[in-house]
């Protein structure tokens, strides 16, 4: 990971701005994670609020202590287009994001009655991939970093709750019993949001040897991408296909009930 860590990366916002934009994404995360499809879309117009303000500070030159709501959402991001001495993700690509998350959150059935289509995992899979885009690009534009450092940063932003995982201090378990050592893995790595030390995923999922489990579930996730597995300072890091995998997990056991 870059060297800016996930606290930093927005360090240069107000207290309160910087809070309304993070949990709000960390709501849509946490939301679509629980299949809760309402919710998770209805946090999609806070975090267009939120990331409305942090451009439109950008461009003015200073930003406003918490997230503003504009009159309207789709004129002002137009207006956006006219600060011609700004980057183009800010002026065009960032607002056009905006718009086309607000469109979701006011006209498909979500933020009112009559809309035209009821939350669905659809919609809210949209949600989840445009905020993620948002955030990374606020990110990226606001430290001037390469798009694989910013998504990189923005994974580690998550404050992961995740549903069969139980944890408490130093402690997890896997509360879901039958599942492989590769799936109990998975989960435990995906309620972490940076490297996690050997001996500690060993302990939390309580496999009997190290040499076994570095040898059975480690070495073959590294080799199929869906970990980053150290063996120099014995520490693994979720990479993004592994986070996926571990997010269709949830979908599946929550599925199942």
């Amino acid at each position: 990971m870059t060297a800016l860590n996930a606290r930093g990366a927005f360090k240069s916002l107000p207290t309160g701005l910087r809070d309304d934009l993070l949990n709000a994404y960390n709501e849509i995360i946490k939301n679509y994670a629980e299949r809760r499809w309402e919710p998770a879309e209805l946090n999609g117009g806070k975090l267009c609020e939120a990331a409305y303000t942090v451009i439109r500070g950008l461009a003015d030159g200073s930003f406003e202590p918490r997230s503003k709501k504009p009159r309207n959402m789709v004129d002002a991001c137009k207006e956006m287009e006219k600060e011609s001495d700004q980057p183009r993700a800010v002026k065009i690509q960032i607002p056009r994001m905006i718009v086309a998350l607000y469109e979701i959150r006011n006209n498909r059935g979500v933020g009112h009655a009559g809309g035209d289509v009821d939350p669905n995992n659809m919609d809210a899979t949209a949600v989840l991939y445009m905020s993620k885009w948002l955030v990374a690009e606020l990110v990226r534009v606001l430290h001037t970093l390469t798009t694989t450092e910013a998504a990189e940063i923005v994974e580690a932003l998550v404050e992961r709750q995740v549903p069969h995982v139980w944890s408490s201090g130093s402690k997890k378990r896997v509360l879901k019993s039958g599942l492989s050592w590769k799936k109990g893995a998975l989960l435990l790595l995906l309620s972490e949001t940076g490297e996690v030390a050997e001996e500690d995923l060993v302990r939390w999922i309580e496999h009997k040897s190290i040499a076994v489990f570095r040898r059975d579930v480690l070495r073959p996730g590294h080799r199929d991408r869906l970990w980053e597995y150290d063996e120099t300072t014995r520490t693994i890091h979720l990479l993004p296909p592994g986070i996926e995998a571990a997010e269709r997990l949830v979908h599946e056991l929550s599925a199942r009930g």
